[in-house]
């Protein structure tokens, strides 16, 4: 155990989100989420919902400033302005840790998938919810 470390977060996953560089994405997936057991980047969450996980992650995870879309949601039932409940907990969850509104920007559910593929981390969490997966981008720390 550390001391200010939220402990849902596993030593592999503070392992990977020390290892990301500027703009490099990490996905949180829900359960269901297509994911292949034998890839390195696949970091399990199991039974911690998508937005706890979001939350543990943003405590301590910069998101980046400079870009006007850093935070993904797949299109829902081929309606981008539908709003599950699954999306409102992960829009609290961001809006609480970064003190602000933060869109979540939807996006097609293939380019979705090809940006997880793409991504430099994949946390598969215990979400069950459909739809519960986002993307986030890791911005930086300016100097004091």
């Amino acid at each position: 155990m550390l001391k200010l470390i939220d402990p849902i977060l596993s030593p592999e996953l503070l392992y990977a989100l020390r290892a990301m560089g500027h703009r490099h994405d990490i996905a949180i997936v829900d359960a269901n989420f297509p994911c292949d057991a034998g890839d390195d980047r696949l970091i399990r969450l199991d039974g911690v919902s998508g937005p706890r996980a979001l939350e543990a992650i943003l405590k301590i995870f910069p998101l980046e400033e400079q870009e006007p879309h850093v935070a993904w949601r797949m299109i829902a039932e081929g309606d981008a302005a539908k709003i599950l409940p699954v999306f409102d907990d992960y829009s609290a969850g961001l809006e609480k840790t970064q003190g602000r509104a933060i869109e979540l920007t939807a996006v097609e559910p293939d380019e979705f998938k090809d940006r997880v593929r793409a991504a430099h981390t994949v946390v598969v969490t215990g979400e069950r919810r459909f739809y519960g997966s986002v993307i986030l981008r890791k911005g930086v720390i300016a100097p004091e």
